[in-house]
């Protein structure tokens, strides 16, 4: 049973995968508790029903899609090796966007780091990311972003993501930023400039 915000098959709107069609599961339950986050309506668990992990997957297989992304609040707060084996089971590829800030469970096909100051995450999942998503609401983040990028693997693929609502004082930074040092690449919330979910 997991506690279930939201789902919808839509594009992904972010980071390595922007554009490609995908699931989304978004999961209840988070602490970490960022300032500018934009989906506050996630962070308590208790709000959102449980849905068996089953019916998820059966609903995932009933929409077409090849991909599944789960996503939150913080997702791995609760243990996903059920659902990624029932998604995996079925051919279904499996991302997550997480913080990092708990335990790895689950197989993934695709790890997105997005590493928050509140709760940083812990070395091995560092190890493993294929994506680091670092957010960008001040110029001091860019120090941020660089101890991380210490931290993953070569082939992880870099970005830095203006955070929404500081998006037109932060890009120039960022842009200026990219230029000066070339691995890294701006992720954009595309999702929000085309008005879909």
């Amino acid at each position: 049973m997991l506690p279930l915000v939201e789902e919808f098959y839509s594009l992904q709107g972010e980071g390595y995968h922007t554009g490609k069609a995908a699931y989304f599961i978004r999961l209840g339950g988070c602490d970490v508790g960022c300032s500018w986050c934009d989906s506050r309506f996630s962070w308590d668990p208790e709000l959102h029903p449980l849905v068996e992990t089953d019916v998820l997957v059966d609903r995932v297989l009933h929409s077409g899609a090849d991909s599944v992304v789960v996503t939150g609040g913080e997702p791995l707060m609760w243990n996903l090796d059920l659902l990624c084996e029932g998604l995996k089971r079925n051919n279904i590829c499996t991302y997550i966007e997480t913080s990092g800030a708990y335990p790895v469970s689950g197989k993934w096909d695709w790890i997105c780091l997005s590493p928050k100051k509140n709760m940083p995450p812990a070395d091995k999942i560092c190890r493993i990311a294929d994506e680091l998503k670092v957010i960008i609401e001040e110029k001091n983040d860019l120090k941020w972003a660089e101890k991380y990028r210490k931290m993953v693997g070569k082939k992880c693929h870099l970005y830095l993501q203006p955070e929404w609502s500081r998006f037109e004082t932060i890009i120039p930074e960022i842009v200026d930023y990219i230029r000066k040092n070339t691995r890294w690449r701006i992720s954009l919330q595309v999702h929000k400039y085309m008005h879909i979910p």
